[in-house]
């Protein structure tokens, strides 16, 4: 059972797999969450109606009626849609994979108009049971987020630190997970370059067993998600640079994700890693 908060409306931008599931969880604790169709997919309009989202048609209508908007969206969009809602006055989340100077810049354009902005950064599957996925959020207002889902399928947890601490602990938790992900990935295609792919997997079998199937799963994931984790491992690499860090690992992990194929729905059954090492080492 959600906390027990007074209900308010809140506007959700946009709603993606993980946005209409973390939006389900809000109007499963009796809010109302309005999403913006315009431009949308038929695919997006499914997911909000799953999710109880209320269609406020545009943007700029979704931000007049909100008190609170939610920012959920791949990481390169989300400048663009903080700018969407530009003069917006009430408390703004951004939840997005983003550097922390990038958090800062959605943070001025928010705070310039009027509006509080609230730092956060999500871990974990789209929130569909408690104990899943936390949200991580830093700021001065992050105790209203807080108790908006207390209670829900996604853990709310406030972060000491700076006003952006939630955006650099996605950053280093998805340096790694990602990452490495990309860094197998090109350790399978530098093997099957070489013509020894067969021979690294049976030292793996000796030596690192779970690295075959990890790899298959990293395929999968590239081929289904990658397209998303570019911008994600660019940001990376942004705030190793301001941290004073090499940022190379990541810059060459978005050179990986840019090079996968693209393959909605794919699964390791479809042969996917050997499109994936084809599309890097072709």
């Amino acid at each position: 059972m959600a906390a027990m908060t007074d209900q308010v409306i809140i506007g959700l931008l946009n709603p993606g797999e993980m946005g209409a599931t973390v939006g389900r969880c809000l109007t499963a604790a009796g809010h109302t969450v309005l999403w913006a169709s315009d431009g949308r997919s038929e695919a997006t309009a499914r997911r909000a109606a799953a999710a109880g989202l209320t269609d406020a048609r545009t943007a700029r209508r979704l931000a007049d009626q909100a008190e609170i908007i939610l920012s959920i969206c791949p990481p390169h969009a989300a400048l663009d849609v903080a700018w969407a809602v530009h003069g917006f006055t009430g408390l703004y989340l951004d939840a997005n994979a983003i550097a922390p100077g990038t958090a800062r810049e959605v943070a001025q354009l928010i705070s310039s108009n009027g509006g509080s902005y609230v730092d956060g950064g999500i871990i974990g599957p789209p929130p569909v049971a408690p104990g899943t996925t936390r949200l991580y959020l830093s700021g001065e207002h992050s105790d209203k987020i807080k108790d908006l889902f207390t209670g829900t399928g996604l853990d709310p947890l406030i972060t000491a630190g700076p006003a952006t601490a939630a955006s650099a602990v996605k950053m280093a938790y998805a340096s790694w997970t990602k990452g490495t992900a990309a860094m197998l990935l090109a350790a399978r295609a530098l093997a099957q370059a070489e013509g020894v792919e067969e021979t690294l997997l049976a030292e793996w079998a000796l030596s690192q067993p779970h690295l075959a199937g990890q790899s298959e799963r990293a395929a999968v994931s590239g081929a289904t998600k990658g397209w998303r984790w570019i911008a994600e491992m660019e940001e990376i690499a942004h705030c190793m640079a301001e941290a004073g860090l090499p940022d190379g690992f990541h810059q060459a992990a978005a050179e990986i994700y840019r090079r996968c194929p693209r393959l909605p729905g794919a699964t390791v059954n479809d042969d996917v890693l050997s499109k994936v090492l084809g599309a890097i080492t072709g």
